[in-house]
């Protein structure tokens, strides 16, 4: 990884985020579902049109381009992309990105330990909720941190082909997972609740984990809906085997996040490895080769 885009934590960034540590993020995140969920026209219109100004929006790569033809904000907020909007790179074992955004961080994963943010590592194990046989299938492999933010496409996509074996779910707290955050709070992303989805591809086990953050507490997958709200306090799994075998190609839709968020992409030691010209703070869009 490249050094020079590795930013450093400024007492600033410890200011800005401490309130994080006192507010009721699952609160704040219920109302907020609500709000993005609200049909009552003119408030929805305005909503969209604030954020669509607010962050330069694309709307043109959207299926549908008339804002007043969504029925709330999340509706556009998740709006799938016209046809040709992306492309997913071929080859069988190429690696595509599974979301549109900027990668945090990724590399190699070393004694079991993940990049978060200059000066700060946190375990394979933590984020996978203490599953010691799960993280030891990616003892030596790779992660890629993709932060998703407000103006970005929030649908994720299959990196590569692969038959779903797992999924669980983490409860957790729900701070920002923006890039101030990620260098300022430890364990960022095992400590916030979460979406872990396992699947078996020929280059080996998969993880994609959908990690959920402040106003961003709901999260779904193709196969199972909405995940959050409500919020769970216990960890809960889901295992899938022949009698319900679900395989997705690559690039299919895997699930999406209700408002912004991050995924967490981990690859074990036999992939093949990501190409140097990948580094933290690279814009990425979904179906570009990773490797």
């Amino acid at each position: 990884m490249n050094s020079k885009h590795k930013m450093t934590k400024t007492g600033w960034d410890s200011v800005v985020t401490l309130p994080q540590y006192i507010i009721p993020h699952h609160l704040l995140s219920l109302a907020m579902y609500a709000l993005t969920r609200t049909e009552i026209a003119w408030f929805k219109n305005l909503f969209i049109r604030f954020i669509v100004k607010q962050y330069k929006v694309n709307v043109a790569e959207a299926a549908q381009t008339d804002l007043n033809r969504f029925p709330s904000f999340n509706a556009f907020f998740t709006r799938e992309l016209r046809t040709g909007a992306r492309t997913i790179a071929q080859g069988q074992h190429t690696v595509v990105s599974p979301v549109d955004g900027v990668i945090s961080q990724l590399g190699p994963i070393k004694a079991g330990q993940i990049v978060q943010a200059k000066g700060f590592d946190y375990s394979v194990l933590s984020l996978l909720a203490g599953d010691v046989a799960l993280a030891n299938e990616f003892e030596q492999g790779q992660f890629a941190t993709i932060y998703l933010s407000p103006r970005d496409y929030h649908r994720i996509h299959m990196p590569l082909t692969g038959t779903l074996r797992e999924m669980i779910y983490v409860p957790g707290k729900l701070f920002s997972v923006s890039p101030r955050t990620a260098r300022t709070v430890p364990d960022l992303f095992a400590r916030n609740e979460r979406v872990i989805t396992v699947f078996d591809t020929e280059q080996g086990p998969l993880v994609v984990v959908l990690v959920g953050a402040i106003f961003v507490g709901s999260m779904e997958t193709v196969w199972a809906g909405q995940i959050t709200p409500p919020y769970g306090k216990k960890i809960q799994r889901w295992t899938y085997n022949d009698a319900a075998t679900i395989t997705l190609n690559k690039g299919e839709e895997l699930g999406r996040f209700n408002m912004g968020s991050t995924v967490v992409m981990l690859l074990p030691k036999q992939s093949a490895l990501f190409l140097s010209r990948w580094s933290a703070q690279s814009p990425i869009q979904l179906g570009q080769a990773m490797n």
